[in-house]
């Protein structure tokens, strides 16, 4: 008995090691693929470049991530989330203090802090993948599914403002997530602090104020 359970725990054991490696192999990877997008763009980016710079085979990055449209898409929701791994609206830290938050200036304040962090890593692969869904039909789609998700999530702030007391008479929800979809975007981000050479923290409270002169009574 004690022979079984020893071979059992070393089963576990070294299938536990297997999953660290490749946990630690795909985010090389993925490293790998977020430098050559950002450096050489959506097209000049090949999966043998990114796989030769990650120090793996290409079987590798098709096994443990997918193809390009899949590299960019998972490089696009760790952005976005801040973490190694997608994460939905709800379970992100800033949505959840933004719930709770009952001032609506100050749920405004939580969203900015929130965007500048997030525009600051996701920013050159939004835009990538702009660039790319014109001509490459599958990054498109990906294209389509983000930017439609990320207007519903405005509406949800929208109306999260709205039930606060927090909107300017005569502001109509779609038009509230509107003004925040298009002043959160990678390209405003860019042109202020990239081509105008803002700096973050400046765009932070650019963002808060003028959210709250456009939005709030």
């Amino acid at each position: 008995m004690g022979d079984m359970a020893g071979a059992v725990k070393r089963r576990q054991y070294n299938a536990a090691g297997r999953q660290a490696s490749s946990r630690e192999t795909r985010n090389r990877i993925l490293a790998a693929a977020r430098q050559a997008i950002i450096e050489r763009g959506y097209r000049g980016a090949t999966v043998a470049q990114i796989a030769a710079e990650a120090g793996v085979n290409v079987d590798t990055v098709y096994e443990l991530v997918g193809r390009k449209p899949v590299i960019l898409r998972e490089l696009i929701e760790q952005a976005i989330s801040g973490t190694d791994e997608a994460v939905t609206a709800e379970e992100r830290e800033y949505v959840k203090a933004i719930r709770a938050e009952p001032d609506p200036r100050e749920k405004l304040a939580i969203y900015a802090e929130a965007t500048c962090s997030i525009q600051g890593r996701l920013a050159p692969l939004f835009l990538a993948l702009r660039d790319a869904s014109r001509t490459e039909p599958e990054a498109e789609e990906i294209w389509q599914e983000i930017s439609g998700r990320r207007a519903a999530n405005m509406r949800t702030l929208a109306t999260d403002l709205s039930r606060a007391g927090g909107l300017r008479e005569g502001m109509t929800i779609a038009e509230v997530a509107d003004i925040l979809w298009a002043t959160n975007s990678s390209e405003l981000y860019v042109m202020l602090t990239v081509e105008r050479r803002w700096s973050a923290p400046h765009f932070e409270r650019w963002l808060a104020e003028t959210w709250h002169r456009l939005l709030l009574p």
